[in-house]
């Protein structure tokens, strides 16, 4: 562990200084094993597909390769009637399994993701009877490369710290994290051991969980008077694998996880930001600024309302510094929503599908000042505005707004108060169907721990 653990996560100073790498590879060569690797990718389609064939006896598994080839048609493809979840959360941890049967058997990133998409298409059009799914392509892929290269890179992170810890409860750890590098680790005689791909791993995670009361209101917006207390808890971690590969992807990400209990949901928010690229514009002694291209994967699932997005967006990224322990960080960005599931109080899709998908324009802006190393404010604004492809004519504009102030009060632990606003609003062509404004006000008190790996 860093002697340098006891700061809070958001107080870590990360240097974005721009290097091109592409001369150098700091990654030890790993052999591939392509057979090893098409077999559990194999597996990943043919356990499911088995499970549902078998032993739940959906009728959409009784395929042939009659079925396979109809389905390579254009015209095949449509929109499925799955639920929001299973759409959103199921198919990204699908795909990365897909991803990592090839990352953790010797094969780089962009090898990885054409792995990722063609198994994405082969479940589509040869594991299930009905029409291939344009939004299951969508999420299986977009979702499985953003979630298998940071379990990735955060099991790798897991198993560098090997050599100083318990290797034994590290590889646990790490198999949790990243299952199929798990069992190959195990297939190689590996486990509990520090090998050369591991040993040279030069990240950093920061992270930080804090716990504490929520109180909301997702019926009149008036959270202070008329809102409920409900837990909250969240988990918050930065990886950075340094500026020395900077242009890399995934070499910087940040994941925020939300639960609470609320009426009918508990995971209320995951949002992921990847880094694809940067480049370095300019800088001075005491800032330096730069833009990056980011891919971004956005879950909000509350009272009031569900939306789950992906979109790739460029940010234009400041930083200051004034003597040690001060700083300021802005970044500003916008881009494309690749697409967004959105309700729709009016549609009944198939079986089970309430929502619309559409794809439209994402912007966002953050801020964070951190004044003597101890008290940092921060600002987050997520929004969107998309129009529908599939479900009922209709546009729909997001604002997800936070502020918190983050006290250190010790060592590793910190009192964070924070209230946000977060509002969807739906609307219609169809003059029969009414539009709709759904708000989810809130404020939020809680104790974090912080540590940094």
């Amino acid at each position: 562990m860093s002697p340098d653990q006891g700061k809070r996560q958001s107080d870590i100073p990360t240097n974005y200084s721009i290097q091109d790498t592409f001369t150098k590879n700091i990654d030890p060569i790993r052999p591939k094993h392509f057979w090893r690797a098409g077999a559990e990718w194999f597996l990943a389609q043919a356990i499911p597909a088995s499970f549902n064939r078998f032993i739940t006896r959906d009728p959409y598994s009784y395929i042939s390769f009659q079925n396979f080839i109809d389905h390579q048609r254009i015209s095949a493809w449509d929109w499925d009637d799955n639920q929001f979840t299973t759409n959103q959360i199921d198919h990204p941890y699908h795909g990365q399994l897909y991803f990592n049967a090839f990352r953790s058997n010797g094969y780089n990133f962009y090898q990885s993701s054409v792995a990722t998409v063609l198994g994405s298409y082969m479940w589509e059009t040869a594991a299930e009877t009905q029409h291939p799914s344009i939004n299951d392509l969508v999420n299986t892929t977009f979702g499985g490369i953003i979630l298998g290269e940071m379990t990735h890179r955060v099991s790798r992170n897991i198993l560098a710290r090997g050599k100083y810890g318990n290797r034994i409860g590290n590889e646990i750890v790490a198999l949790l994290v990243n299952p199929v590098n798990g069992l190959n680790r195990l297939l190689d005689g590996k486990w509990g051991k520090v090998d050369d791909y591991n040993s040279v791993d030069s990240s950093v995670i920061s992270a930080e969980v804090d716990a504490g009361l929520r109180r909301h209101d997702a019926k009149e917006g008036d959270f202070l008077t008329k809102g409920k207390n409900t837990f909250y808890a969240r988990l918050r971690f930065k990886y950075s694998n340094g500026a020395h590969n900077y242009k890399r992807p995934f070499d910087q990400f940040y994941v925020n996880f939300e639960v609470g209990d609320g009426d009918s949901t508990f995971i209320n928010a995951v949002n992921v930001y990847a880094l694809l690229y940067g480049a370095e514009f300019f800088k001075s002694r005491k800032s330096s600024h730069f833009g990056t291209l980011n891919a971004n994967y956005d879950f909000y699932n509350n009272d009031a309302f569900f939306y789950g997005a992906q979109s790739i967006n460029y940010n234009w990224v400041s930083e200051f510094r004034y003597r040690k322990n001060n700083r300021l960080n802005m970044s500003a960005g916008a881009g494309a929503v690749v697409l967004a599931a959105v309700p729709d109080p009016y549609l009944l899709y198939g079986e089970s599908r309430n929502y619309n998908y559409g794809s439209g324009l994402s912007y966002r802006y953050r801020g964070e000042l951190s004044v003597l190393n101890r008290l940092m404010l921060t600002a987050d604004y997520n929004g969107g505005v998309f129009y529908t492809i599939s479900g009922n004519d209709s546009h729909y504009v997001l604002h997800a707004g936070t502020i918190e102030a983050s006290l250190r009060l010790f060592n590793r632990f910190s009192l964070n108060a924070s209230s946000g606003y977060f509002s969807l609003q739906g609307n219609f062509d169809d003059p029969q169907y009414d539009d709709f404004h759904r708000e989810f006000p809130f404020g939020r008190i809680s104790i974090g721990y912080n540590i940094q790996f």
